[in-house]
């Protein structure tokens, strides 16, 4: 579909947060993942307490789709209908480490339930969906490397088809402290190309 559009797009990256490439939240790149992304929390949310018990792929993909669904041209818009399609490279591994470390040891085994309800990447969708009454379709896929071809086919046969009016789509991935997320939001009107070429820029502005 030609007429599809990108509304808006944000990256996070290196502690910091942009919004269609332009610095929104940038901190100390001294600082751990958990420190930026307590801070960026209370610049930005305030009000979602929920945040601080999630795991840090979520953490990451709560901040990023914060972001987008409160930019000026999609917040007033209603979301319920909205999908999801999101992907990452690592899975919930660096959770799956974290759960497999309590149950390990069979002298102090000892399962979190906190723990293993996220060692399924797709509670990360889960989250963003709780929080912005989101109901529409969803899907996770764990890819060797970044395929804008994938997120942009998938986005298009969902509206085109009726099923979304909006579509948050990206790429949110954390392993062994290494984390980045690149998150668009496609719909019928917007700004910016709806293209391959347009979607790598994204992802790799990063």
């Amino acid at each position: 579909m030609k007429d599809l559009r990108i509304i808006a797009y944000c990256s996070i990256k290196d502690n910091t947060i942009k919004l269609n490439n332009r610095t929104k939240i940038a901190k100390d790149p001294k600082l751990s993942f958990l420190e930026f992304a307590k801070k960026a929390y209370k610049e930005q949310i305030l009000d979602y307490p929920k945040f601080f018990k999630m795991d840090n792929l979520c953490k990451l993909a709560f901040l990023a789709s914060d972001v987008l669904c409160n930019s000026d041209i999609i917040k007033t818009q209603d979301k319920e209908n909205m999908a999801i399609v999101l992907s990452n490279r690592s899975s919930s591994l660096d959770t799956d480490r974290k759960h497999q470390a309590t149950i390990i040891d069979t002298k102090s085994y000892y399962p979190r339930p906190a723990l293993f309800v996220y060692t399924l990447p797709n509670i990360t969708i889960g989250e963003i969906s709780i929080r912005h009454k989101i109901k529409g379709e969803n899907v996770f896929f764990v890819l060797d490397k970044f395929n804008a071809e994938i997120l942009m086919q998938y986005s298009i046969s969902l509206i085109k088809n009726k099923k979304s009016n909006f579509v948050l789509c990206g790429w949110v991935d954390y392993d062994k402290r290494k984390y980045s997320a690149s998150m668009y939001i496609v719909a019928r009107n917007g700004i910016y190309k709806h293209s391959k070429e347009f979607i790598n820029k994204i992802f790799n502005s990063n």
